[in-house]
This record gives C-alpha cells, structure tokens and sequence, in this order.
C-alpha cells in the first residue's frame, strides 16, 4: 500500500463517518447537559439563573424555566439522532445557541474576566462555535427540497 493510497482510503473513511460522529456528538452534549438541568445537577445552573434573572419576564419560576429548557436540550439532542429531521432540528438548535450567547452580553462579569479574557464560563459559551460549525456540517450534506 502506497502513502498516497492509505491517504485516500483514510480521507474516504472520515467522510463516511463524518456525518454520524456529529450527529451522536451533538446528541450527547445536548442529551447529557440537558438531563443535568432537568435533575438539577447542571454546573451551569447558576449561570442560566443569573441570565433568567436579567432577562427573562416573571411568567414562570426559575425551576420550572430550568426544567424545560433542560428538556428542550434533550429534545435537540434526540433529533440530532434521527436523519430527516435536520430542518427541524437546525432551527431549534439556532435559537439554543442566541439564548447560550446572551451571558456574554448581558452579564460580562460572569463571562469575562478582563478584555478578550472569557473566565471558564465564558469560555463554556464560545466553544459552542464547534456545536455550530458540527450542526453547518450535517446542513451542507442535505439535498434540496423537491419543488412539486
């Protein structure tokens, strides 16, 4: 086997796992931090109920915002799963990454640490650039809809 061909044959492996490898890595961060919240174990907790408190009009308490927006979560990571529902899932994911983003803005104290500096949950927030970048991913490989 030459160099050029174990290249060929490896780049062809990753573009037939690319797809699946994103779909169940942003089924597991989804899943899995939403359950968090949903029982009440979620590290980010706090940061959520910071925001929730600047934010969010008092129609609902805190627990309960937590427990559907951890739901919420889980249903986006579930829909990752499952092929044919990536314009469903897309959408949603996009309205989950604006109200992740809202921290740096709307309580800098929590997400910075100086400028350019983002303190661990800062940091927390911009590595979603990745779970955007995996969701653009799994988009560009979709076929377009058929006009009738």
């Amino acid at each position: 086997m030459t160099l050029q061909t174990f290249d060929l044959d490896l780049i062809h492996f990753f573009r037939r796992i690319s797809i699946p490898v994103a779909r169940f890595g942003l089924f597991v961060v989804f899943f899995w931090f939403g359950a968090l919240k949903v029982i009440g174990q979620s590290p980010a907790g706090p940061l959520v109920e910071d925001l929730f408190n600047h934010t969010f009009p008092p129609i609902m308490t805190f627990g309960a915002f937590i427990v559907l927006f951890g739901l919420f979560e889980c249903l986006i990571g579930l829909l990752f799963l499952i092929p044919g529902t990536e314009r469903v899932v897309i959408p949603l994911l996009l309205i989950h990454m604006v109200t992740t983003v809202m921290p740096l803005f709307a309580i800098p104290t929590a997400t910075w640490s100086g400028l350019m500096v983002p303190t661990l949950e800062g940091q927390y927030i911009i590595k979603n650039l990745l779970i955007i970048a995996a969701a653009v991913g799994i988009a560009a490989h979709l076929h377009p809809l058929r006009v009738r």
